[in-house]
């Protein structure tokens, strides 16, 4: 009886070929962002498009993806998690040829919202199909895997995009994906199984229309936030919309019999703890590669593609760490591995804060990045495992879409407060450069304040002297360093508190949800009946 239980899983007999197409499924998805960043100063000089268009082109996708991946997660319960996949796929390929073709930065942004669609709907099957698929006693070495394959797309995709730019327009970015979504789409078809729940209640359709509105307006607010002020009038004003749905959809879930989101979920610490745990986890590994790409290019010097080479490291240990987790996992605890990983990462960043310099050679700045990736590389996949492991088979799907967006929040949270932080410090710091040039224009010196990298294009001018542009430089770069360095330092203290409510409040087990726990329960008097009865 208990074999019957695994075999008749969905997808059980090809589970780990499946794996590996869930694997390129989710790969196309932590590769997009990164690989665009890359491509951000050709789309700037071909489609003639501003700092403000290349932020919305960034931005899009990421509003859209936060703000929907409740929406679609609930709906791959409702109409089959593999169907849901592979609907996303298409989704995807379209949005990523539409981008690939696109002839101005209207276009491309609308492209990258339609991206935002394909991706909410993917990234919440990949997980639900492997809750669903492997069972209990393998469950978490698949999702270490899943988790290493995502941290892997993420520090990958620069290589890529440096790769591609070099050969070819920034058209390729995009056009890349297609071949990747074809393989996934194949492979899912022949691989993979179906599985939805079977009781499903009716759409939540009041749900979705609060939350949608509601998650968008919050990340919103978070991005403005870090590119201006938190008190300017349009960010309080999308901080106060969002904290008002919110709330509206939380007294309406709690009130209905049939939930989107299961309120009773939150009641489980291994659903609550891992959530908390998983928001500030990407909070501090989001805003360290938000700086760590930007120190690299511009402080140090490297082109594109060298800096991507150089932050491979990263990508590689916390593939590597991922994919072992489970087996740490399983020895010391979910609390315990979930908080030494958070650990290791506080001292990550807290080396980088007192190690990174202006002229820090890459045997050092190496380190950090190791030391960092490790961190989150022992701490993510039972993070996962556990929230994962805390929702009901049949709710997969929401438990995976509450698990993507909970990574969303805590990124886009990072690159804001993280961001505000480094400016801050950044702004103070080239203050100096009025005393040292005080014939400089206001106009010029207003183009230093707004970011490090106008300061070093200002001083390549031609019309600025040699001694003018050496003082800009290092006084910019200077005053970089320290906002980075207070920054990390930040982010490590935040990682310290996330270590020490992961010990207060996560299990040590993963709890299982309610509904699995009775039906335990039941299979086990169902045995000792047998027992009893010579059966």
């Amino acid at each position: 009886m208990p074999q019957a239980t695994h075999t008749d899983r969905p997808g059980y007999s090809t589970r780990w070929l499946g794996l590996l197409f869930i694997g390129i499924s989710l790969l196309v998805i932590s590769l997009d962002n990164t690989i665009l960043n890359v491509a951000l100063p050709s789309i700037s000089t071909d489609l003639g498009a501003s700092a403000s268009d290349l932020q919305w082109i960034v931005d899009a996708y990421v509003l859209v993806f936060a703000a929907l991946l409740l929406t679609m997660g609930s709906i791959g319960d409702r109409i089959g998690r593999k169907r849901a996949l592979q609907f996303g796929l298409v989704m995807f390929g379209i949005g990523s040829l539409w981008a690939a073709l696109a002839t101005s930065t209207e276009m491309l942004i609308a492209a990258r919202a339609f991206l935002g669609i394909g991706g909410a709907t993917i990234m919440p099957a990949t997980l639900s199909i492997i809750s669903a698929t492997f069972p209990r006693e393998e469950r978490s070495q698949a999702i270490a895997i899943w988790a290493a394959i995502f941290g892997l797309g993420v520090g990958v995709g620069p290589v890529v995009g440096g790769l591609l730019l070099e050969q070819f327009e920034w058209n390729a970015v995009f056009f890349v994906n297609l071949p990747v979504v074809v393989i996934a789409l194949i492979g899912g078809a022949f691989f993979l199984a179906d599985s939805k729940d079977e009781h499903a209640p009716k759409p939540d359709i009041v749900g979705v229309l609060l939350s949608v509105p509601g998650l968008f307006a919050l990340i919103y607010g978070i991005i403005e936030a870090g590119l201006g002020e938190w008190t300017d009038p349009h960010v309080l004003i999308a901080f106060g919309i969002a904290t008002l749905l919110l709330a509206i959809f939380t007294w309406w879930e709690s009130r209905i019999p049939n939930p989107m989101l299961p309120l009773h979920f939150f009641r489980n610490m291994s659903f609550t703890g891992a959530n908390i745990a998983m928001t500030f986890i990407m909070f501090s590994l989001f805003g360290s590669i938000f700086f760590l790409s930007q120190y690299l290019q511009t402080v140090q010097g490297y082109t594109a593609l060298e800096a991507g080479l150089r932050m491979v490291p990263l990508a590689a240990t916390l593939a590597v760490v991922s994919a072992s987790s489970a087996r740490i996992s399983r020895r010391l605890g979910t609390k315990r591995t979930v908080a030494f990983g958070i650990l290791i990462s506080a001292g990550g960043l807290l080396f980088m804060s007192q190690q990174y310099g202006v002229d820090t050679p890459y045997s050092t700045v190496v380190w950090g990045e190791i030391i960092l990736a490790a961190g989150m590389g022992f701490a993510v996949s039972p993070a996962t495992d556990s929230i994962m492991g805390s929702v009901p088979v049949s709710k997969a799907g929401i438990g995976s879409a509450m698990n993507d967006t909970t990574r969303q929040l805590g990124g886009a949270l990072g690159v804001a407060v993280l961001g505000t932080i480094m400016n801050g410090r950044y702004l103070d710091g080239i203050e100096s450069i009025k005393a040292a040039l005080p014939q400089l224009k206001p106009e010029i010196f207003d183009g230093i304040s707004s970011s490090i990298q106008a300061a070093h294009m200002i001083a390549s001018r031609p019309e600025v002297p040699a001694p003018f542009a050496q003082t800009i430089t290092g006084i910019a770069d200077q005053a970089f360093v320290m906002g980075m360095n207070d920054a990390m330092l930040f982010g490590a203290a935040v990682m310290v508190v996330n270590a020490l409510l992961v010990l207060l409040i996560l299990p040590s087990r993963i709890r299982a949800p309610r509904e699995e726990a009775h039906q335990r329960e039941g299979y086990d008097e169902e045995l000792s009946h047998a027992a009893v009865m010579g059966d």
